[in-house]
C-alpha cells in the first residue's frame, strides 16, 4: 500500500510526544508499505538529518519550505489580534497554507496513492473538493477540549474572552474536519467517545500511544528518591502551565518537608522566561533539547505530572513507567491511559494534593518502587509500538479499501 503522511512538524528527532508517535509508527510500517512523508520544513538545521534518517529507513521525504510562524515577538501578537476577525482558530490558520496544500496535491497528481494520513486537521484542506480521496485523520488531541480547559483555568478576563472564542472556533472547525475524514484515529478510548458523542462521528478507531520496549528495557534504574522529574515539550502551552504550577506551588511546598529535594525540568525549546525563572530558583535545573531522556528517567526518583490542561494520552507517563520510575499525576495528566490508580501510579485530584503525594513517594520508598514495578510490567506488556503499528495497519486497510487515491498523472 502507498501511504502519504502529511505533517506540520518534522518527526525527527523525536523530541515531543507527537513526534515520537508519528516516527515510531512510520518506522514499523515502512518495511511493509511504501510511505511518503510530506512535512513543513522548520528553521532548524536538523531537517537535512531528518531526511537522511528517514531515507535510511526507506521513507521518501518531501520537506516543504514553509516554516511555521514564530510564537513570540511583536508580530506574533499582531497575528493573534488579527485572528479575532477570522472564522478559523489561530493555530489552524497558521497551518492551513497554500504551499503545503499544493505539495500534497502535486504529489497525488503524479503518483498512485492509496490514502493520505493527516497528522493534524488543517492539512485535510489539501484535498478539499476531491470526495474520492481517502483521508485518514490522526487526532493526537481533541483540540476543542484543550481550549475549553484553557478557558476554564484562565483568570485574566481578556485572555478568558480570547480563549473562549478559540474554543468555539475549534469546535466548529473540528466538526467540519471530522466529517471530511474518511476515518479518524483517536489515541484513547476517551477521545474516541468524545468524537462519537459530541461530534456525531461513527468512523473512529483507537490506536493508542506507546513505547519502544527494547529502548526502555535497557534502562538500569539508579533512582535518587529526592530527585523529581518533569518531562515534556516546553513549547506547548499545557506543559508550560504545568511547569508554572510546579515552580509556583508544588515544588516550594515539597521543599518545606524535604529541603534536599531537587527538580529537573527536561524538554525541548524552553522559552526565555522559563530559563530566567529556573536560574533564580533553588534546587531547580533546566535541561533543554536533550538527545536522550533515558539517563533522566534512570536517575530520577519520581515523575511529576501536574497537568490541568491537555488531551490525547501522555507518552511521558508510559516512558517513565517503562523505566520503572514512580509517577504522581493529576487525573487530567493520566487521561487516556489504561492504568490502575494506586496499583500502577499515584493519582491526585488537583495540584494542591500533589506536593503531599510527592513527599509521600519520597518517604515511602518501598511502596513507590513496588507500584512502579507493577506499572512497568503493565506498560511493557500493553503499550508496545510493534502491536500498535499492527492496529494502525488494519485501519489503513479499512480506510483505503485498496482503491488508489488519485490515478497517476490524472489532472484536476
Amino acid at each position: 500500500m502507498h501511504v502519504v503522511i502529511v505533517d506540520g512538524d518534522v518527526s525527527y528527532p523525536p523530541t515531543s510526544g507527537k513526534r515520537l508517535r508519528t516516527l515510531n509508527l512510520m518506522l514499523r510500517l515502512a518495511p511493509r508499505h511504501q510511505i511518503t512523508y510530506i512535512a513543513r520544513r522548520s528553521n532548524s538545521e536538523g531537517n537535512h538529518h531528518a531526511a537522511e534518517f528517514l531515507a535510511d529507513h526507506h521513507i521518501e521525504t518531501i520537506l516543504v519550505d514553509d516554516p511555521i510562524p514564530a510564537k513570540s515577538g511583536a508580530l506574533f501578537y499582531v497575528r493573534l489580534a488579527a485572528n479575532v476577525l477570522s472564522p478559523l482558530p489561530y493555530s489552524v490558520a497558521t497551518h492551513d497554507t497554500h504551499l503545503m496544500g499544493e505539495a500534497v496535491r502535486d504529489y497525488a497528481r503524479k503518483h498512485a496513492v492509496d490514502l493520505c494520513q493527516f497528522e493534524w486537521t488543517p492539512y485535510l484542506a489539501a484535498l478539499k473538493g476531491h470526495p474520492e480521496a481517502k483521508r485518514l485523520l490522526v487526532a493526537h488531541n481533541v483540540d476543542s477540549l484543550i481550549w475549553q480547559r484553557y478557558f476554564e483555568t484562565e483568570q485574566h478576563p481578556l485572555k478568558r474572552w480570547y480563549m473562549k472564542r478559540q474554543w468555539r472556533k475549534f469546535e466548529r472547525y473540528e466538526r467540519y474536519a471530522f466529517a471530511e475524514a474518511t476515518r479518524i484515529v483517536a489515541v484513547s478510548t476517551e477521545d474516541a467517545e468524545l468524537i462519537r458523542n459530541h461530534f456525531r462521528c461513527t468512523h473512529v478507531d483507537v490506536v493508542e500511544n506507546g513505547i519502544d520496549r527494547t529502548f526502555f528495557e535497557s534502562i538500569v534504574p539508579c533512582h535518587d528518591p529526592r530527585r523529581i522529574l518533569f518531562l515534556g515539550a516546553l513549547d506547548w502551552r499545557p506543559n508550560l502551565d504545568a511547569v508554572r504550577l510546579l515552580l509556583d506551588q508544588v515544588f516550594p511546598a515539597v521543599r518545606v518537608h524535604e529541603p534536599d529535594a531537587r527538580l529537573d525540568i527536561v524538554g525541548r525549546n524552553p522559552p526565555a522566561w522559563l530559563e530566567a525563572r529556573v536560574a533564580k530558583q533553588a534546587g531547580v535545573t533546566l535541561h533543554a533539547n536533550v538527545p536522550d531522556v533515558r539517563p533522566y528517567l534512570a536517575a530520577s526518583g519520581i515523575l511529576a505530572v501536574p497537568l490541568r490542561i491537555g488531551g490525547g494520552s501522555r507518552l511521558k507517563i508510559l516512558e517513565a513507567l517503562a523505566a520503572g520510575l514512580p509517577v504522581v499525576s493529576t487525573h487530567v495528566g493520566a487521561e487516556g491511559l489504561r492504568l490502575i490508580p494506586d496499583d500502577h501510579l499515584t493519582l491526585v485530584a488537583d495540584v494542591e494534593e500533589m506536593a503531599h503525594a510527592l513527599v509521600a513517594c519520597i518517604r515511602q520508598r518501598d511502596r513507590a518502587i513496588s507500584q512502579a514495578g507493577a506499572g512497568r510490567a503493565h506498560v511493557l506488556a500493553e503499550y508496545d509500538w510493534d502491536v500498535l503499528a499492527g492496529r494502525l495497519e488494519a485501519v489503513w486497510e479499512k480506510c483505503a479499501g485498496r482503491t488508489p487515491l488519485l490515478a497517476a498523472h490524472e489532472g484536476y
